[in-house]
Parts: C-alpha cells; structure tokens; sequence
C-alpha cells in the first residue's frame, strides 16, 4: 500500500486546501470564513418496523448540493450548475423513503458486501464451499437480496475546512447473505468547495472474505427524469474490458477495445455504436491504471448543458451501464417515469466473480489488513 492510499479523509482534505496554489493558511481560513458551507439533518420517513430514516443535505460554498440518506447509505439527489449556473439535479431517484422500499433498482446506493456478480452466487475459499443469496436468476449480484443498500447505517455528519459530509459505518455480522467473518465498514461521502463528491471506502474484518464495494448511481447530466442520456459524450481510461456471457458474468477473457464498439478511448455518444452491443453496455472496463493510485478514469459530457462529470479512482476497473433494464416501469422524481436509457452508471470496482476468477486480482480481505477504495466525482462545465 503506498503512502497516498494511506492518506486519511482529513488529509485527503487538507492536500487539496494546499494544491490549490497560494498561501495554504490564506485557502483554509477563507474556507472557514465561508457562510454557504453546511450540512443539515431531516427526517425523510420511517421503515416499516418503526426505524426512522435520516437525510443528510451537504452544501458546498459554490451552492452544489448532495443528500444522503441513512437507508443503504443511498444519495437521494445532486444538484450541480450547468453551463448557465443553472442548478439541476443530476441522479434517479425518489422523492421519498417508500420509492427505495419499493421500486429502486440500487439507486444511488452504496453497493456490497461485493457490488456487481459472482458465478451461481458460490466460492471457494480457504478450502471452504461458500454458497451465498442469489438474487439476479443463479447468480450473487451486488451483495444479495439483503444487501448493503437495504440497510439502515449509522451516521455522523463530518466538517473539515473544505468540504462537509457524513460519515456512514455498518457492522456485516459473519453469515450475512452467505459471507464469511464480521466485515466493518465505513464510507465517508464529502461534498467540497472544488465541485467534487468525494467516496471513501474503509473495511476491516476477522475472517477472510470477498469485498468489492462500489457507488451505484444512476447519472443523467441534463436532469434527472429529462431525457436519455445517449447523445451523452462518454471517455474512458481503458484500452480493454471484461467480455460477457449470457448471464452477464466475465468470461475470463480481457480483450482490447481498439476496432470495437466497446471503444471509448476517444469520447463518443453512448448512443453512437449501442445498437451493436447486445442488450446494451453492461460491462467491467480495464482501466490503463492498475489501481493504488488516485488516477482518472472516466469523463462524461452533456452536450446540451455543458456539465462535464469527470471520476477518479483508486479501484483498476469501472462497470458502465446504459440503463438497459429501464423501461417506465418506475416513476422517479416529480412523477417523471424512466424510460430506458434514461440513466447511466459508472461503477468504479474491483472485476466481477473475482473469487472465481484466479487470473483476476484479489478481492479477498484478510484480517489485520484494512480495505481502502477512494472515487472522486468532479464537477465542471465546458
């Protein structure tokens, strides 16, 4: 693990206060004297077993906002400006907690024990058969039927000199859909005054277990509910991707993009070569960094708009998803149902059946070692 990996939230803050040029001390105090800056706490409904569900609105100094609730540690709304200044709220979702109980398929979750498929939801480790949920026909997707977007977290709001949050933790007990050891998590959204969201991933367990946490929202640069998103420009640092079989899980084959309508080292439309890709985009990217390192992965484009969302990441692949399972079915926000393509996702990850999958790398946690995975969502316009 390199020193940059070890870097902890508060410094992570503190490097971008002092890489922003001048005086440091002259960037934190006017950072501290900032009125704009806030986090807020608000009820937004109660389970049915009585438990009350927290949100949490982050405001940063530049009047971007983010909302997180403590069901499934799930961002329920992102409001960033366009071209214009105009603030619109960029994600799919619901208005209130019964649209996540009800017809939510991860959105803007926080997704594991392991996010994206493992093979007939079984491994193998240490000897030891492990059989978990299967919940996407026989295969594991995203932590099971149960998984951790289903799950009430415990939160605390965070306030650093540039940038306010809420930190979410949650105890996995050993057996939870299937998986090994008790598995503690914590993963820190921050909103800063540099238009990023910030994720920070940290897990700790007692007994070897698979891990693959990941963000899940649906993204649409021109606002939620407008449009689909395949005149959207798409760039991605990837050179390879992951094929496919009919069940969506990797082959075991890495194949280069060049030549293919998997192609986005060039941006292009989502909407562009989709019709050659059948079923539409569904797969784990190979990213030119190997992970560690905080390094760019993906850049998307609303021509429209002019909203750019740029992502980094320390994790090696990224899972783009078209929407291809929207279908109206769901209304979302302000009683805009969702058509298909209506959203896009980019999973930053770790490879899909991993633990099936020798010739991927790792994602077994071991105990005494501490899982750590940072993205970065920024946010500008051109």
């Amino acid at each position: 693990m390199t020193k940059k990996m070890l870097v902890g939230f508060s410094g992570l803050l503190l490097l971008m206060a002092c890489g922003t040029g001048g005086d440091p001390s002259e960037n934190l105090a006017e950072a501290k004297g900032n009125k704009l800056m806030d986090v807020t706490k608000d009820a937004f409904g109660v389970l049915p077993d009585g438990k009350g569900i927290d949100l949490y609105t982050l405001t940063n100094a530049n009047g971007l906002k983010a909302g997180l609730i403590t069901y499934g540690a799930t961002l329920v709304f992102l409001e960033v400006p366009d071209k214009n200044g105009a603030l619109s709220d960029i994600v799919l979702g619901h208005d209130n907690l019964e649209g996540y109980l009800s017809a939510s398929p991860y959105f803007g979750s926080t997704v594991g024990r392991y996010g994206n498929r493992i093979a007939g939801g079984r491994f193998v480790l240490g000897g030891v058969t492990y059989q978990l949920a299967t919940n996407d026909g026989a295969n594991h997707l995203h932590g099971g039927i149960k998984g951790f977007d289903k799950v009430v977290w415990n939160a605390e709001t965070v306030r650093e000199s540039e940038a306010v949050g809420v930190r979410f933790t949650y105890l996995s007990p050993d057996g939870e859909e299937g998986y090994p050891g008790s598995l503690k998590c914590t993963v820190t959204y921050a909103l800063t005054n540099s238009n990023e969201l910030r994720i920070n991933y940290e897990a700790e367990t007692d007994r070897a277990t698979p891990i693959n946490l990941t963000h899940h929202s649906y993204f649409n640069l021109a606002g939620a509910g407008t449009r689909d998103i395949l005149g959207h420009e798409l760039g991605l640092e990837a050179d390879a991707y992951l094929p496919v079989d009919a069940g969506l899980i990797p082959t075991g084959e890495i194949a280069p993009v060049q030549g293919t309508p998997m192609d986005f080292t060039s941006p292009a439309t989502i909407g562009s070569r989709i019709a050659e890709v059948e079923g539409g985009y569904d797969h784990c990217y190979v990213l030119r960094s190997p992970g560690g390192e905080l390094a760019l992965a993906a850049t998307v484009r609303d021509p429209d708009t002019g909203r750019v969302m740029e992502i980094l990441t320390t994790e090696p692949g990224i899972q783009f998803y078209s929407g291809n399972f929207l279908d109206g079915s769901i209304t979302g926000k302000n009683g805009r149902a969702y058509q298909k393509h209506f959203g896009f996702c980019l999973e930053t990850q770790r490879f899909p059946d991993s633990p099936n999958k020798p010739q991927f790398p790792s994602t077994i946690l071991e105990p005494g070692t501490i899982y750590r995975s940072l993205t970065v969502h920024r946010f500008l316009t051109r």
